[in-house]
């Protein structure tokens, strides 16, 4: 009973006969590795098969996992209408897998489904499956916004249902690789799109599932790959266990990656209990980065952690630099956790009457009401990095000509709408990404004319 088997796979709807129409052929290879996985399944007969699809409801602070007692759907966005599918989900999987997540505060569970029908993630897998078995119950789970540990902890929790439950179980992690390989792809080339695919194909073949969580949030976006998160779920619910790895097909022909992996477990490994490992080895970092902070860092840890923990905002301390008392100016406060954004809130222009009173308000802003985000936890407080930018006088600018995504933030105005982006941020690389981001943070039209203004800060981290 328990894992009996755990794949990796693409969900290319052109590998389906009534789809592809004789294109399939052209990815053989994948094709061919998609029967071996179904034969194997069809084998094994699990009882439930978990399938986890980047095209199931996804939101950005939950993991929705699909609700009820089963759904439908065809592949009429695809040309073939013809082509139903069917699956029946299992409830009692469902129910317990969503308990443990409540119990453990991971935002998980069937709440705010948006459309019934199967997504084609999920059918291009048991489209294949459902040639060789027929007698499983199906637990549908989408992806999330959250950093890839959470996805990895997610998968935790499924293999301790799986453990519980003692079901034959086998687990499917749909997803493609990089859709950036090819000029002439569905999404352009990106460099980083064959860098993606070699890597993830080293990474997944050897079952080196470590790994996963040392891809950047920026590598991965800029390869614009489908499924590094389905295969972290599926990675952590094998967590502390053995297991035989096997690579079975790799190819990319039109632009998007697409490659087939097969686990099998064998006994337990308590040197792959990755998660531990990942937390350890970063609370160790961050107690290395916290003994390099200096005071302005200092002083939004500490409001933040007694904000977060007794809700009560601290007094200006102290002992701090000279110009925290004297000088007036805008700050930003920017939260960092597992990698990710977690919160940040600033001011343009001082409304403060000294640095430090300003860098203590836009630090309880950062942690509890940044719209993007729920209030910081008690338990996330060891965990976070923080920066705080002190801004310069702002200037108006003609031109784009004039702004260095480096050296200066920028300001867009157009009306009553108003967005700003701080210099020198991670995986914005031009000033037109620069002055579109800040667009869209105004609510402003990518093509619409606006004010530009740029402004330089000092950053402490």
């Amino acid at each position: 009973m328990g894992i009996m088997a755990a794949f990796m796979v693409p969900h290319p709807p052109l590998i389906v006969p009534d789809i592809g129409r004789g294109e399939e052929h052209r990815i053989q290879s994948t094709v061919d590795a998609y029967g071996k996985v179904a034969r194997r399944i069809g084998e094994l007969q699990p009882e439930t098969i978990v399938l986890i699809s980047p095209h199931q409801v996804m939101y950005a602070d939950y993991f929705h996992i699909s609700p009820g007692k089963g759904a439908k759907g065809d592949f009429g966005q695809f040309g073939a209408g013809q082509v139903k599918l069917e699956a029946a989900f299992d409830t009692e999987f469902i129910d317990y897998l969503g308990s443990l997540a409540k119990a453990w505060k991971l935002p998980a569970g069937t709440l705010g489904e948006r459309d019934k029908r199967l997504d084609h993630g999920t059918m291009v897998p048991l489209y294949f499956v459902n040639q060789y078995w027929t007698g499983y119950k199906l637990v549908r789970i989408g992806l999330s916004g959250f950093p890839l540990i959470r996805h990895y902890e997610l998968g935790q929790y499924i293999g301790e249902t799986i453990e519980h439950l003692d079901k034959k179980t086998v687990l499917i992690a749909s997803g493609d690789l990089s859709h950036r390989l090819k000029e002439d792809g569905p999404y352009g080339y990106q460099k980083e799109g064959p860098e993606y695919d070699t890597r993830i194909m080293d990474v997944m073949g050897r079952g080196a599932f470590e790994e996963l969580l040392d891809f950047s949030q920026d590598f991965c976006e800029n390869a614009g790959e489908c499924g590094h998160r389905a295969f972290t779920i599926m990675a952590g619910a094998l967590d502390g266990m053995a297991v035989v790895a096997e690579r079975l097909s790799y190819e990319g022909p039109f632009g998007v990656g697409y490659g087939v992996c097969a686990y099998v477990p064998c006994g337990q490994d308590s040197e792959r209990k990755f998660k531990a490992k990942f937390e350890a080895e970063e609370k160790a970092r961050i107690l290395e980065q916290r003994g390099q902070e200096d005071a302005y860092v200092q002083l939004a840890r500490q409001t933040i952690e007694e904000h977060v923990r007794t809700g009560r905002k601290i007094q200006v301390p102290k002992g701090l630099p000279r110009e925290l008392y004297s000088q007036r100016a805008g700050a930003f406060v920017s939260i960092k956790e597992d990698g990710q954004l977690r919160g940040c809130i600033g001011t343009i222009q001082a409304v403060r009457g000294s640095l430090a009173e300003e860098i203590i308000d836009n630090a309880i802003s950062a942690s509890s009401r940044d719209p993007r985000f729920p209030a910081v936890e008690p338990e996330e407080l060891d965990r976070l990095v923080i920066s705080v930018d002190v801004m310069g006088e702002t200037e108006p600018v003609d031109s784009p000509d004039e702004l260095d995504v480096k050296r200066y933030g920028v300001i867009v105005s157009k009306g009553h709408k108003r967005g700003l982006l701080l210099p020198n941020l991670e995986g914005v690389e031009t000033v037109e990404e620069q002055i579109d981001i800040a667009k869209r943070k105004a609510g402003i039209s990518r093509d619409e004319e606006v004010r530009l203004e740029r402004f330089e800060v000092v950053r402490h981290e």
